[in-house]
């Protein structure tokens, strides 16, 4: 798990890295450290969360063991399967 504060001091700094990570495939999924939640890096509901609660993840694998659950906007069809097991 990657905190996106850890990626830079400076908004400019994060992108950037940020934005290498996801090309190289070292950033997949993107979670909210509060809610436990995780989901696409271009979820319309996980691009409003604040830089604070911000986490990033290699694999689903990761999320999972991380104790996150899928996004019930981005990832439906994962979300209903969580939800069904509980």
């Amino acid at each position: 798990m990657i905190i996106h504060k850890d990626l830079g001091d400076k908004p400019f700094a994060r992108s950037r890295v940020l934005l290498l990570k996801i090309k190289s495939g070292k950033i997949v999924l993107g979670g909210n450290k509060n809610l436990k939640i995780y989901g696409r890096i271009d979820c319309t509901t996980g691009k409003r969360m604040k830089v604070e609660n911000r986490v990033f993840f290699e694999n689903e694998t990761e999320a999972i063991n991380s104790g996150y659950r899928p996004c019930a906007v981005c990832m439906r069809k994962e979300y209903l399967l969580w939800k069904n097991q509980r």
